[in-house]
């Protein structure tokens, strides 16, 4: 029913950028929420940021606060995770899902769809 491709991903040095990209298909997204998660190897998976189709109410970790920017274009059914000043704990696997909006947005549980994940190495 809906299909999600990550990009963007890669390797950076510590202080670096990156922006990724989820595209999705299949679906109409007006009452879907889109989440980007992450998981390094040994950890559990993280919320990282969510934002809605309908409105683009967002919502960030505390962890990435100041660090991290979510948003979404609607016409191209795309959503980007701009990252900022990047350190070597935010290497994982970053991972875009999506969900009914009806549920909270920070619980990987809750997300019925999901990409197949991009690598961030952030070396110092």
């Amino acid at each position: 029913q809906v299909q999600l491709v990550e990009s963007g991903g890669g390797l950076v040095q510590a202080g670096g950028s990156l922006r990724l990209s989820c595209a999705a298909s299949g679906r109409t997204f007006s009452s879907y929420t889109m989440g980007w998660f992450r998981q390094a190897p040994g950890k559990e998976r993280e919320f990282v940021a969510a934002i809605t189709w309908s409105g683009g109410s967002t919502n960030t970790a505390d962890s990435v606060k100041g660090r991290v920017t979510i948003s979404r274009d609607n016409a191209k059914n795309t959503v980007y995770l701009q990252m900022n000043n990047l350190k070597p704990e935010d290497t994982a696997v970053y991972y875009c899902a999506a969900k009914p909006s009806y549920y909270s947005s920070d619980y990987h549980g809750y997300y019925a769809y999901w990409g197949q994940g991009t690598q961030v190495t952030v070396s110092s």
